[in-house]
């Protein structure tokens, strides 16, 4: 499974980025206000920082309007993956900008007849919202294993990118669900690393290795 980081932030992104284990970033108009800088600015610095697919979110909600942007995010960097919201509009746009041969991330995806319409779409990517439908009494796993069900068996080459992933707990099962990439935050990344057992085992071993050469110090 690929792993995104869903943030705007360039510290966040160039930590990660040092690791090596971060494949592409999930920006969002939200993400990129934070920051304060123009989107097209920010998204740019975000390319210079991580080689991989980088999704730049539309803010139209026209047809017409969003394929002219997406037109436009495309050309900032050869990374760049055009976004677009699971609306009728939004996938009129997805249909013609796959057609020009633009890869689209279709977001805000909360069932698998919504995931159904994306792939028919030609998206490059669906971005079903696991933790929303937690917050609302669903469980958002089922989500995932049902459209990577239903694209198994059509085919689809459309990827599942499991996001709103809130724990390493939403990563691990978003894993065995299938899912080609998850996308979290920053601090769920980070939490991946840890364990009791690791940290009590690496203090042992520095214990060991530091009493050895301690004694082989003092018998000289």
């Amino acid at each position: 499974m690929k792993f995104f980081l869903d943030t705007a932030n360039l510290d966040e992104l160039k930590k990660g980025a040092s690791w090596g284990i971060v494949d592409g970033v999930t920006t969002n108009p939200s993400l990129i206000a934070k920051e304060g800088r123009p989107l097209e600015e920010q998204v740019r610095m975000i390319c210079d920082i991580v080689d991989g697919d980088i999704s730049a979110e539309v803010v139209s909600t026209e047809a017409k309007s969003m394929i002219e942007e997406g037109r436009k995010l495309s050309k900032i960097h050869k990374n760049i993956v055009v976004k677009c919201p699971l609306t009728r509009d939004g996938i009129m746009a997805t249909s013609a900008l796959s057609k020009d041969g633009i890869r689209v991330n279709v977001t805000l995806c909360f069932s698998p007849g919504q995931a159904l319409l994306a792939a028919k779409a030609g998206a490059y990517i669906i971005s079903p919202f696991v933790g929303r439908l937690d917050d609302i009494g669903f469980t958002g796993m089922d989500l995932i294993r049902s459209i990577t069900q239903i694209y198994k068996n059509y085919g689809y080459k459309t990827q599942v990118l499991a996001a709103s992933l809130r724990s390493p707990t939403h990563v691990i099962d978003s894993a065995l669900a299938g899912a080609h990439i998850g996308t979290m935050p920053f601090k769920v990344l980070d939490m991946l690393f840890n364990h009791p057992l690791t940290d009590k085992g690496l203090d042992q071993f520095l214990k060991d290795w530091g009493k050895v050469f301690h004694e082989a110090g003092a018998a000289r």
